[in-house]
Parts: C-alpha cells; sequence; structure tokens
C-alpha cells in the first residue's frame, strides 16, 4: 500500500484565488496523465443528466479548497493520521493485504472516493474538494470514508467488483452489493456493524426506522432505475429527504447474506443469487 498526499501542489492550480482548469490540468497530469480524462469524463456525464453544471455546483467547491485554508488543513492532517498504519491493520483484521495506491488529490468534484485501475494499478482517490464540502474533514468521517473505499479494493482482489448487465434491474442490485460490501468492511475494521460514517442529523435513526420500507421501495424501482433517476447512492440524490440510503441499505443487505455466507465467498456471489437472498432478505 502507498499512501500519496498531493495537496501541498494544488497552491499552483488557482489564480488569484480562483481555480484554473488549465493549471489544474498540468497538476493532474502530474499525478498520473489518464487520471486528468477519467476526472472530465466523469464530470461531462454528471453535467449531462441536467441536474448541475459546473459554473453553478462544483467551480464554487472548488475555490472553496484555495479559501478554507483550516479546514483544508484538517483535512490533510486526518488523512494522515488515518493511513498510518493501515495496511497493518487491514492484515490484522482480515488476514489479508491489499495492493493499491491511496491518493489524496483534488479532482474536479468527481467525489469523495472513488477506486479506479489505471495501467492495471489500484487507485483509491480522494478528492479534497468533496470531502471539504460533506464536512468529512475530521478523523472520524475521514476513517469512514478511506475505509470504505479500500473496501472496494479489496472486493477487487479477492472477488469481483465489476459486472455489466444487459438490464438496469441487475446493474443497480449489483450496485448494493459492491456498496454493502465496502460499508461492511469499513464497519469490520471499525469494530462495530452499527457504525456508518453517514450517520448525522438522526440520519441512521431514520433509516433503522424505515428499513422495511426502504427494502421494498428499492426492489421495486430496480425495474425501471436509471443514472438518471436513482435516488439511493450518492449525496445528490434524495430517497423520502434522506440522501446515501442505498449505501445504509447495502450494509444491511450484506450482514444478512454474512449470517449465511463468509465475507470472501459474499464477494463472489452469482447475481442470480443475489437477487434471490435479496428477495428473502426482503421478508427478514
Amino acid at each position: 500500500m502507498k499512501i500519496i498526499n498531493t495537496i501541498n501542489k494544488i497552491q499552483d492550480i488557482y489564480s488569484n484565488g480562483a481555480f484554473d482548469r488549465g493549471k489544474w490540468s498540468n497538476y493532474i497530469e502530474e499525478v498520473n496523465p489518464k487520471l486528468k480524462e477519467l476526472c472530465i469524463s466523469d464530470l461531462n456525464e454528471a453535467v449531462s443528466t441536467g441536474r448541475v453544471t459546473f459554473e453553478k455546483d462544483f467551480l464554487p467547491i472548488l475555490n472553496n479548497v484555495f479559501a478554507n485554508e483550516k479546514i483544508r488543513k484538517e483535512a490533510i492532517s486526518s488523512f494522515k493520521k488515518v493511513t498510518k498504519c493501515l495496511a497493518d491493520k487491514i492484515t490484522a483484521r482480515f488476514g489479508k493485504s491489499i495492493a493499491v495506491n491511496v491518493v489524496l488529490y483534488l479532482g474536479l468534484c468527481n467525489g469523495a472516493g472513488w477506486v479506479v485501475s489505471i495501467d492495471g494499478k489500484p487507485y483509491c482517490l480522494l478528492g479534497i474538494e468533496k470531502i471539504m464540502e460533506l464536512s468529512w474533514h475530521d478523523e472520524h468521517s475521514m476513517l469512514g470514508l478511506v475505509y470504505h473505499e479500500l473496501g472496494h479494493v479489496y472486493h477487487d482482489q479477492y472477488g469481483v467488483l465489476e459486472k455489466a448487465f444487459d438490464n438496469n434491474k441487475q446493474q443497480f442490485l449489483w450496485q448494493l452489493l459492491v456498496e454493502g460490501v465496502a460499508m461492511y468492511f469499513e464497519q469490520t475494521l471499525v469494530g462495530d456493524y452499527n457504525y456508518f460514517h453517514q450517520d448525522k442529523n438522526g440520519w441512521k435513526a431514520w433509516c433503522d426506522k424505515n428499513l422495511i420500507q426502504i427494502k421494498t421501495d428499492f426492489y421495486n424501482d430496480l425495474t425501471d432505475m436509471s443514472f438518471e433517476n436513482q435516488r439511493y447512492f450518492g449525496d445528490w440524490v434524495f430517497y423520502n429527504e434522506h440522501s446515501d440510503v442505498g449505501y445504509y441499505l447495502g450494509a444491511k443487505f450484506v450482514q444478512f447474506l454474512c449470517l449465511k455466507y463468509s465475507f470472501d465467498d459474499v464477494l463472489s456471489l452469482d447475481i442470480a443469487i443475489v437477487e434471490r437472498e435479496y428477495k428473502t432478505f426482503m421478508l427478514a
């Protein structure tokens, strides 16, 4: 595991405190030239939905990184604390190590956390602009974020993370499993299966109270669910006025699966089994 902090270079991205996309381009290419293409592609996909624009929704977040030095420094400090001896902790909990480059960077608001493969090498990318926007700069929140993303890496290296399906029903059911695995990995490292780093302002209590309805609504939505209308994954979408509900549901689903399967077996389940088990989960 390699830990990379690029934030000491972001001063060069701004002109008089304003984000400069051209300077960002030079900065991101130094991290990895192919990362620039991934960030821009992801940005364009978000803008294409019509829900957001770069100028209105992303640019203020990017400018905030430069303007809010205190929070930026706290985020960097939290990152250093959370990643210290992290490889040893993972091995102690799971009996296996993971190979990954963990990178704290500024990346055009593509997300607070993102796991990608570049030239066959796994990267866990942490975007400081979204971390600051979501107020995940404290050590507790940073811990949850980093652990969650490394859960995706573990899934990829010891199971099957990415699958392509010819229908949205299976695609989003698989996404629920994937996010649930990462949440379970995160909770295992913390040592608490009631832990959710998203839990603020009564979020978990509301989810607990409405779990039966959430299970049913998610399954009923699957047939017509798309990237444009899904309401479960991401801080920018809302299920009954609550964001990130899919992560809660995914964690509960994987906890249910682990009553029957080992965690490592869950990582490689066939989609037909996942769907069958979800139907059983709805009745649990």
